[in-house]
């Protein structure tokens, strides 16, 4: 079995179980190769020859793996996401056992879900154009606000600079966004509007219903409250109703292929949690379907039998 591990050197406070993860995996007559992720390349180096590999490990927090997931949509590669960061949104959802030798053991198993990936585009104020994919979530408005002025708390608090900027962020603004979903558009008030290609939270909390990273669709959130507190209200709720299924206060969801959100007065943008310089009226996104193939084991909610790459 070839094995190719790109590894984010930076990475948090799990950088050092990849390589329990290496001595739970070899068997003999194995080929580990293990790259550090050069942040410049972006994967692309990194991941120039994945398809000779049996297995693509990525192991990082969440801004490497979704960037390196993008540069490997649409090539057939059995791809592995490995914790090693602060935030694992990505491996959270996939809701895998988190021990390195739970995950080496899946890997071998082979089984896989055919996972979804959004990509979204843009014109900022300045008439640059952008595009970027995106695995997580991205958006524009408060959500923006909160990405930027948590960046120079994160390193030290960790994800509580989110809460932290939330509180110096009381009463954001209410935006009026127009939002085209598959051709249909709606009219609404909020003070952000988000895509997601999956909408789980910490403490393993739904943002929404039936929100899923292999359904073929990308989901549209909007927040529609004006007081940042009342944002812990869905939070409080979800301690008690993980997946949503009452809905949350305060968020509108809607679910399609193509999503078109346009605002009134220029708003900031983020994309899987990196805000975009200057600002914006509006972006496009639509999904990209079943692009990456990634491990899960038995107890995730991906897991179908039918699924499963076998090695020689």
């Amino acid at each position: 079995m070839r094995i190719l591990i790109v590894h984010n050197l930076k990475s948090g406070i799990g950088s050092s179980d990849i390589f329990d993860f290496v001595h739970a995996i070899i068997r003999e007559d194995d080929e580990i190769v293990i790259r550090g992720l050069d942040p410049a390349s972006a994967g692309h180096e990194e991941l120039r020859d994945a398809e000779s590999f049996d297995l693509v490990v990525l192991s990082g927090g969440d801004g490497t793996v979704t960037s390196l997931l993008y540069e490997l949509r649409d090539r057939n590669v059995l791809t592995c996401v490995f914790p090693s960061g602060t935030a694992n949104l990505v491996f959270e959802n996939l809701a895998n056992a988190p021990e390195p030798a739970s995950i080496a053991a899946a890997c071998r198993e082979g089984y896989y879900v055919s996972a979804d990936y959004g990509e979204i585009s843009w014109v900022d104020t300045d008439g640059n154009h952008d595009s970027r994919g995106f695995g997580l979530m991205a958006g524009s408005g408060y959500d923006a606000i909160l990405m930027r002025e948590a960046i120079p708390g994160k390193q030290v608090i960790g994800e509580a600079a989110y809460f932290t900027a939330a509180l110096a962020n009381a009463h954001p603004k209410v935006e009026h966004f127009t939002i085209t979903v598959d051709g249909e558009t709606f009219e609404r008030d909020g003070i952000a509007c988000i895509v997601a290609n999956t909408a789980k939270m910490q403490a393993d909390i739904q943002i929404v219903p039936d929100c899923s990273m292999s359904d073929g669709k990308i989901d549209v959130i909007v927040l529609e409250t004006s007081d940042a507190v009342q944002l812990l209200v869905p939070i409080f709720t979800g301690l008690f109703d993980k997946e949503a299924k009452g809905g949350r206060p305060f968020i509108e969801h809607f679910a399609g292929r193509e999503v078109e959100v346009r605002t009134e007065s220029p708003i900031p943008m983020q994309v899987d949690g990196d805000t975009i310089p200057g600002t914006v009226l509006g972006y496009k996104a639509h999904v990209i379907p079943h692009c990456n193939k990634l491990v899960v084991d038995h107890a995730s909610p991906y897991f179908d039998e039918k699924n499963r790459v076998t090695f020689d």
